[in-house]
């Protein structure tokens, strides 16, 4: 295990390793997955990580989709081999205040609110790394051809409930107007690929699904000027949430097309120390946003 999972404040932990990726000149949430393998999922529950812990596996690009913790192994019969180093996924969960105050545990300000969050750590390792269990044998993830990729994508767009208006202009700007509700998109011919142009509209849809009329996202109904705080953390959830739409219609951006500039916009923004939670809260509600464009009934996250 790394330093910087060991520190104590989940949060920050986190948050450095998305800082160390940006440092190395990648934007982790741009392709969250191993599209060889697909998505990674808790071997023992069966379930899809979801939110932060889509990025802190998927990048590690490990060759199969499963993983356990060190106890679940064991559960099974199996070990982890000896030198192997896990990978951390974190976990949100609630206390009652009642209870903390009764132990003497709690301050007025937390005496004062009924529910509790809390991030906690957990390691888990990849099914390459353990021995004596029995994994299902993964076949190679075909990506589909342009044609499956577009169309895929359009079932995407088209099953969206309660859409907002999508206008094609001759433009040469992306952007979701609030005041209208509707998205207005250059035309498909002034992008470079069918990749581009559904990314940057899946970016705009994660932005509507903020609306008073669907999620109210604070970040997007309590917008503030361009580069400001709640408007930087909006852009982390409209770009999150594109990755995790596109996902489904095998659409990602280029590892590599991103911006020396862009990058070091996000490793300023992050870096504050007030801003040290802004990268899980920020996934958590792109992943809302995403099953809300995808008509999917969120599913509890793979511990």
């Amino acid at each position: 295990m790394s330093t910087v999972e060991q520190r104590r404040d989940p949060y920050e932990a986190v948050t450095d390793l998305i800082l160390e990726h940006l440092e190395n000149g990648t934007v982790p949430w741009r392709c969250p997955w191993n599209r060889e393998v697909g998505r990674p999922c808790n071997f023992s529950t069966g379930k899809p990580y979801r939110g932060i812990n889509t990025l802190l596996l998927g990048w590690r690009h490990c060759g199969s989709p499963w993983w356990l913790t060190f106890r679940q192994a064991q559960e099974r019969g199996g070990h982890v081999r000896k030198g192997e180093r896990g990978a951390t996924v974190v976990k949100y969960g609630t206390f009652n205040a009642k209870d903390a105050a009764a132990e003497g545990n709690a301050d007025d300000a937390t005496k004062k609110k009924s529910k509790l969050g809390y991030l906690r750590t957990f390691t888990v390792f990849n099914a390459t790394q353990i021995e004596g269990v029995a994994f299902p044998t993964t076949p190679a993830h075909q990506p589909l051809l342009t044609a499956e990729r577009k169309a895929q994508a359009e079932a995407i767009v088209a099953a969206m409930p309660n859409p907002p208006a999508i206008h094609e202009q001759d433009t040469t700007r992306a952007f979701y107007r609030v005041s209208k509700d509707a998205v207005t998109m250059p035309l498909f011919g002034k992008f470079e690929s069918v990749e581009t142009y559904y990314a940057t509209l899946f970016h705009e849809l994660i932005h509507a699904t903020g609306h008073q009329s669907r999620l109210s996202r604070d970040s997007l109904t309590k917008h503030d000027e361009f580069g400001g705080p709640v408007y930087s953390r909006e852009e982390l959830v409209a770009e999150m949430g594109a990755a995790f739409v596109g996902m489904e219609a095998d659409i990602v951006r280029d590892r590599h097309e991103q911006s020396a500039a862009y990058l070091q916009n996000w490793l300023s923004v992050l870096k504050a120390k007030e801003h040290k939670k802004w990268i899980v809260v920020a996934a958590a509600q792109a992943a809302k946003a995403a099953d809300y464009i995808l008509n999917r009934h969120e599913e509890p996250a793979a511990a």
